[in-house]
């Protein structure tokens, strides 16, 4: 397979992973971490995603090993996904088994060398308002990475970044407009019901409605649920 058959092939799985119903965030996650190392010549490769600035944090991996560093990352608050996300800071490829790096990040350096990972370059994840997460990229010696490649890896970690977040407002459109639809049905159930009380009782519509919330509020029930028993015949013989 050429690197560009490659390359389709990662965005034809990324933008087909949120096209039918609910964002399913943790199998798009893991297309990112697992097609990124061969698509961009790196031996590993981790996600870490958040969809709000108090949402939780997603993370997915090439290979269970770099899974649960990055998930102990994010409690240890260290290491480039968790600076790319929270700081802001600009991808820059971090020699791990130097000083300085085993100083900044006391937890995560020693684990990624264990994993024989010598070097390290984070990518934000940028949508069209805000940095949701990051594509962390692991590699070995001797080298690093291109700045072709980095550039590479920005465009899919930002269509990552885009796919997600029109899925996730295509997810709150189809929720509100459920929402909606279930409070006009609600609406127009308690209406009828008003109608019923009022033509049995003999009272006013308003007088039918206090009626009906009476009775709800003191049995600790839906106003729409006995409305909706009113009118099948089905209510408290006492409304």
């Amino acid at each position: 397979m050429t690197a560009e058959q490659r390359l389709a092939d990662v965005f034809v799985a990324l933008a087909g992973s949120t096209t039918d119903g609910p964002v399913d965030l943790a199998a798009t996650l893991s297309i990112l971490a697992k097609r990124s190392p061969p698509l961009l010549g790196a031996r590993a490769a981790a996600v870490v995603f958040a969809a709000g600035e108090r949402a939780a944090v997603h993370v997915a991996g090439s290979d269970p090993q770099v899974s649960r560093l990055e998930h102990d990352a994010v409690g240890w608050r260290e290491g480039p996904g968790h600076d790319c996300h929270h700081a802001d800071v600009p991808p820059v490829q971090t020699i791990l088994n130097r000083h300085p790096t085993r100083q900044r990040w006391p937890h995560y350096t020693p684990r990624a060398l264990e994993l024989g990972h010598t070097r390290v370059v984070a990518l934000p994840l940028r949508g069209s308002t805000r940095t949701s997460g990051a594509l962390v990229l692991l590699s070995g010696p001797p080298g690093g990475f291109s700045p072709e490649t980095l550039a590479l890896g920005q465009s899919v970690a930002d269509f990552t970044a885009v796919t997600l977040q029109r899925a996730h407002e295509a997810d709150r459109s189809r929720t509100l407009a459920t929402q909606l639809e279930q409070a006009l049905t609600s609406r127009v159930i308690i209406e009828q019901a008003k109608g019923v009380l009022a033509t049995r009782r003999a009272v006013p519509m308003d007088d039918a409605f206090d009626i009906l919330r009476r009775h709800a509020r003191s049995h600790h029930r839906l106003l729409s649920d006995v409305a909706r028993e009113v009118v099948e015949g089905r209510a408290d013989p006492a409304l």
